[in-house]
C-alpha cells in the first residue's frame, strides 16, 4: 500500500477564545455566523456550515477556504513558523 506525506504548506490560523469579533476580523462577516440565541460561532466551508467550539483553530487553506480545526488535531498536524526580520 502506498504512503503519503502532507507537502509542507504555511497556513494562517487563529484560535478562537471566545471572542468572536477576531474570528470575524480573520475570516470575514460572510463567512461567519452567529446563532445568538444559542450563542453558537459557525464558519461557512466549502462542505457547509460548521460550529466553532471554544479552544478550536479557525483555518485559512491554501485557496482561501475556511474551516474549523480541533486543538489537538492542529497541533499535531501544524507547527509555528518564525520568519527572519530581513
Amino acid at each position: 500500500m502506498p504512503k503519503y506525506r502532507k507537502k509542507p504548506v504555511e497556513i494562517e490560523a487563529v484560535q478562537y477564545n471566545g471572542t468572536v469579533e477576531e474570528i470575524v476580523d480573520f475570516a470575514g462577516f460572510e463567512n461567519t455566523d452567529m446563532n445568538s440565541t444559542q450563542s453558537k460561532l459557525y464558519i461557512k466551508t466549502l462542505e457547509g456550515d460548521m460550529l466553532v467550539s471554544h479552544g478550536d483553530y479557525v483555518i485559512k487553506g491554501i485557496k482561501g477556504e475556511f474551516y474549523p480545526c480541533k486543538p489537538d488535531i492542529f497541533e499535531a498536524t501544524y507547527e509555528i513558523v518564525e520568519h527572519d526580520n530581513d
